[in-house]
């Protein structure tokens, strides 16, 4: 079974001006496509064929780089898109309480984010994640993933290049800033809490 480019959760300018349409253009229809276009073409015709996304990237850990890069990678921007929101959402309750223990406040979470993510140097991802109801800013590099890790990813954050080049140029904290403010999918957060296992990519 093939996996699909999975459908934005909004128009490709709903996240404008933090992300826009031009770069979600790229990003969506040309980066991730590539990803799902070469994890399909590794697995056809393989033991893989008809496995979650999270088991194939799981049995390649290790043992195929390519086909992890490329599904790990598939995995991530589809959780990634998922994890913006043009529209304001907030914390569950459940979520609300675990954020003022563990960091004081959704601004606090923020400004960690934003922190880790300028820092981490070359391509990669930062993560809200929750691991023994705890929750933690987690940082993956390259194509690395949480998606079969202990953790159970809540947020992640792109910070590769091409996911802000064409609206911030080099400045990847300008990208933090715009995105954190308000582009924030807390509910899709609060729904991977409460579910207490990594996100399914939709088959």
């Amino acid at each position: 079974m093939a996996f699909k480019l999975i459908e934005l959760p909004y128009s490709e300018s709903a996240l404008d001006p933090a992300i826009s349409s031009e770069t979600i253009s790229y990003h969506y229809g040309k980066h991730h496509q590539a990803y799902i276009d070469k994890t399909n073409s590794a697995i056809e015709g393989t033991d893989h064929e008809n496995k979650s996304l999270k088991e194939v990237i799981a049995a390649a850990r290790g043992s195929d780089q390519g086909l992890f890069n490329n599904s790990a990678q598939s995995w991530n921007h589809g959780f990634y898109w998922h994890s913006l929101s043009g529209e304001t959402t907030h914390p569950s309750e459940e979520l609300e309480t675990m954020i003022k223990r563990d960091f004081g406040s959704t601004d606090e979470v923020k400004s960690k984010l934003e922190e880790r993510g300028a820092g981490h140097f070359a391509s990669g991802w930062v993560w809200l994640a929750e691991k023994d109801g705890k929750l933690s800013i987690e940082e993956t590099h390259d194509g690395d993933t949480l998606a079969d890790s202990d953790f159970n990813p809540l947020l992640t954050i792109d910070v590769w290049e091409h996911a802000y080049y064409l609206d911030h140029q080099n400045k990847r904290p300008e990208y933090l800033k715009a995105v954190l403010k308000d582009k924030l999918n807390w509910s899709f957060a609060s729904e991977n809490l409460a579910r207490g296992t990594a996100w399914e990519y939709p088959s």
